[in-house]
């Protein structure tokens, strides 16, 4: 029996497992649309206010639920309106798959209405980008986008239907088209026992071992091995952003996020081991700092999944290209207890020089604490990018993965509030919260439309300082206080606003009030709480790019 694409399309969706998609009409996907609608006991579709929205929703509901996310949206403004989205779940290996329409085959590249080489436009921010040109290729085509997305390193893969395809028929099940993509290696391979072994022989060699998580251990749910070899090499672990929450923070030796804005203890002791043992990171420059610092008395050996990773930022002493499913098995049942007495003392010490103690002052720290006393640890936190999003990082104690949705590697503004949408969709619209500043949140704002009508009980604790804070304090320190354009003096009534959009508006002045905001928010619509805070809040500790341990700067 013959289907036309649109409907091969939805059936392969069904077929595939997708039971939500986040996407915005238009006419170069109407026929698509009216599938979605035929199906719409099977596909529970998620209209936001902008495609971009879709897009973060997407991103955070494969990131809290493990699935891929699905995006469709139209041609032309449609589709290029997904460009951040798609940038920013390329940079942090989350698997989602973009669907956009295009127009008929025959008008392709002519400037036609709304015509645009999408397809082009998104290579460099894609697994892989197809353009299908015979119905025949297109539930191959499908099936194939979703394996790429969520194997190997996963990621974002985009497929271009254009509107004659959507019409033409063929045979479900029967997809015989070639395929352009060159299907990735894969890593189903343990180690070789040469490689172990030499890792075995590092850390036996070591007095001052340091474990450094990053977004693989979350993507591979292998935190307890993490956490069975640190015990077992008395090694201390500290996160990249992108591994919050792989490690839970009571976990004894557990240092918190490294890098450029990192707990002070992470920081120093990552610059006083002797070995690194980097595990699903990238060692970019944000969270790796200066590469110099390893080059002489650091051995590093990093295992990674993609193996374009292994020696691009640091060049390691032993690099491991596999799944961190095998490799850390293989390693625990090889590698001897080591006791490094001496350096968990020091840990202990840097610990205890690094403690915070949540008070009644007004200060970002202390919202963050109240913020995290109220909710339990299954609670999803979501935020925007700038200094609210590193005092979540540094200060919230996340004790469970995939708690923790942030922007990563790309630090798209405007990410927050669409993430926090496709969260509470991927939890069954359970209770998540969202911290943000004054500066991203005004960037997507009208997500609260979406929010509001899909009756999402998620919690705005939007942190306004009045400018952009982040800029703001690179200005202080390191271009003699010249705010240029940094200060917004908006006069915008947040609560204000919120109320407009259908959902509670409350502000807070302290944390008492804000203690009452809390217990005051409504359980099925979202709730937005302005906390006003000092302008000169910093995110502190703070090493500058390119610096080390030698140039932090404390106060």
């Amino acid at each position: 029996m013959e289907f036309t694409g649109a409907e091969i399309l939805v059936k392969e969706l069904i077929g595939q497992g997708v039971d939500t998609v986040f996407g915005y009409p238009g006419g170069y996907v109407i026929d698509i649309y009216d599938e979605l609608y035929k199906h719409a006991d099977k596909i529970t579709h998620i209209l936001p206010a902008h495609e971009q929205g879709a897009a973060h929703a997407a991103d955070a509901y494969a990131r809290v639920s493990g699935k891929a996310g699905v995006v469709i949206a139209t041609g032309g403004p449609g589709a290029t309106n997904l460009i951040t989205g798609i940038a920013n779940a390329y940079l942090d290996s989350v698997p989602v798959v973009f669907i956009t329409g295009n127009v008929a085959i025959n008008m392709l590249g002519q400037d036609s209405f709304q015509d645009i080489d999408i397809a082009g436009v998104t290579l460099p921010i894609v697994k892989h980008s197809y353009v299908v040109r015979n119905v025949n290729q297109l539930q191959n085509i499908i099936r194939e986008a979703f394996r790429l997305a969520a194997t190997d390193r996963k990621g974002p893969v985009h497929i271009d239907i254009p509107k004659s395809i959507q019409h033409d028929k063929a045979e479900q099940d029967k997809g015989t088209g070639t395929l352009s993509c060159n299907r990735p290696r894969q890593c189903t391979c343990p180690p070789v026992f040469d490689e172990i072994e030499a890792v075995c022989d590092l850390i036996k060699s070591s007095e001052r071992p340091y474990i450094y998580c990053g977004g693989g251990v979350t993507a591979t749910d292998t935190g307890n091995l993490v956490i069975q070899l640190s015990r077992r090499i008395h090694a201390p672990v500290g996160l990249s952003m992108m591994g919050i929450g792989s490690i839970p923070s009571s976990f004894e030796l557990n240092l918190g996020m490294s890098g450029m804005h990192g707990r002070y203890a992470s920081i120093a002791a990552k610059s006083e081991a002797d070995l690194i043992i980097a595990l699903g990171v990238r060692f970019s420059d944000r969270a790796g700092g200066n590469a110099k610092e390893y080059a002489d008395n650091t051995a590093v050996i990093h295992v990674d999944i993609d193996a374009a990773e292994l020696g691009k930022n640091i060049k390691p002493d032993i690099s491991i290209n596999g799944d961190l499913k095998i490799i850390l098995p293989e390693l625990l049942e090889r590698v001897d207890a080591v006791s490094n007495t001496k350096w968990l003392e020091r840990v202990k010490e840097l610990r205890e020089k690094d403690t915070f103690s949540p008070g009644e002052e007004f200060t970002p720290q202390n919202i963050i604490a109240c913020v995290n006393e109220h909710y339990d640890d299954d609670t999803v936190i979501t935020t925007d990018v700038g200094q609210h999003q590193m005092w979540v990082a540094q200060y919230y104690k996340f004790e469970k993965p995939r708690k923790f949705i942030s922007s990563g590697g790309l630090g798209a503004m405007g990410y927050g509030l669409g993430a926090a949408v496709g969260a509470s969709i991927a939890r069954g619209r359970k209770r998540v919260v969202l911290f943000t500043g004054d500066g991203s949140f005004g960037m997507n704002l009208p997500e609260l439309a979406t929010a509001v009508t899909q009756k999402l009980p998620i919690t705005i604790i939007l942190l306004n300082n009045n400018s952009l804070g982040m800029v703001r304090q690179l200005q202080t320190l390191f271009f003699d206080k010249r705010y240029s354009n940094t200060l917004l003096d908006r006069k915008t009534d947040f609560p204000a606003v919120a109320r407009a959009f259908g959902a509670a508006g409350f502000s807070a002045d302290s944390i008492a009030q804000l203690r009452l905001a809390l217990n005051e928010i409504p359980k099925e619509l979202p709730c937005l709480i302005e906390c006003k805070i000092d302008i000169d809040e910093k995110v502190l500790p703070m090493i500058p790019v390119g610096g080390t341990i030698e140039d932090v700067i404390l106060d």
